[in-house]
């Protein structure tokens, strides 16, 4: 039976798989369909914190706990008893917890069932890739209660579906299923709910498998050429990979390629 190591968090389950190389990041309150409280907001940061010292992690799937939500964003319900103060705040812990999500070194991969919403989106646009149910819903609605995306959304969403699409579904705030967010690119992948969780693991070993320098690097590379001049982009994308050239994992792939098996990477 492989071990797993748990972290103890108030609303949230943090996994780590021995021997996977694979953690899980469970936003755990299926009762208020996973909203983001203020303290949930500052655990995701926390946790992933606590990956980034996990050396034999290697990708991270992030999900819902229960098949309602993945997240419909903040506690509307404890926002209505904070101050003007206290809202900028726990949108500020929201918007930590989509930018820490988005810089791990590691892959991320959102596995979606139910809703979607608000920053319960913003979280799974953070993420490097989407797996969502055919039952899952997406939405920006914050324009509907006279506020918008304040966690990445309106920076994220157009780099990822285009600006059109972008506008259309920050300006109306429409809901959509998972067979349009498959069309217009907002998830990678569509399965069943019974699958969804089982192909976003699938995903994660297949990017586990993997030489985790290199797969980091090509994270690091793709972040950092957004916005920049083609000539820039292709002087740092050149040093990230030159840089793999005289690693252990390197010369692992390069054996192994030789004497027709599988590499042991170590991620050195």
């Amino acid at each position: 039976m492989v071990e797993a190591l748990s972290f103890g968090f108030a609303s949230l389950l943090l996994t780590v798989v021995a021997e996977g190389h694979v953690a899980t990041l469970t936003l755990n309150r299926p009762g208020a369909l996973n909203s983001l409280s203020r303290i949930l907001a500052r655990e995701i940061s926390v946790a992933c914190n606590r990956l980034e010292e996990q050396p034999e992690v290697r990708a991270l799937v992030v999900m819902g706990a229960g098949e309602r939500a993945f997240s419909t964003g903040a506690d509307l319900k404890e926002r209505r008893s904070l101050s003007a103060l206290e809202r900028t705040e726990h949108t500020a812990a929201i918007e930590a917890a989509a930018e820490a999500l988005a810089a791990l070194s590691i892959p991320t991969i959102a596995a979606i069932q139910g809703y979607a919403l608000a920053g319960g989106a913003e979280l799974a646009i953070a993420c490097d890739m989407r797996v969502a149910a055919t039952n899952s819903v997406f939405g920006f609605p914050e324009v509907s209660i006279g506020i918008f995306p304040g966690a990445g959304g309106v920076l994220r969403l157009p780099r990822i579906v285009g600006s059109g699409a972008a506008r259309d579904l920050l300006f109306t705030g429409r809901r959509i299923n998972g067979e349009e967010a498959l069309r217009i690119g907002l998830i990678d992948r569509l399965t069943t709910a019974e699958e969804v969780v089982q192909s976003a693991f699938a995903l994660a070993e297949a990017i586990g498998a993997n030489a985790p320098l290199a797969v980091r690097a090509v994270k690091q590379a793709l972040w950092e050429s957004v916005g920049q001049d083609y000539s820039t982009a292709r002087t740092r994308v050149n040093a990230l990979r030159a840089a793999l050239d005289s690693t252990t994992d390197y010369e692992e792939g390069l054996l192994a390629f030789a004497e027709k098996r599988q590499p042991r990477f170590t991620g050195r």
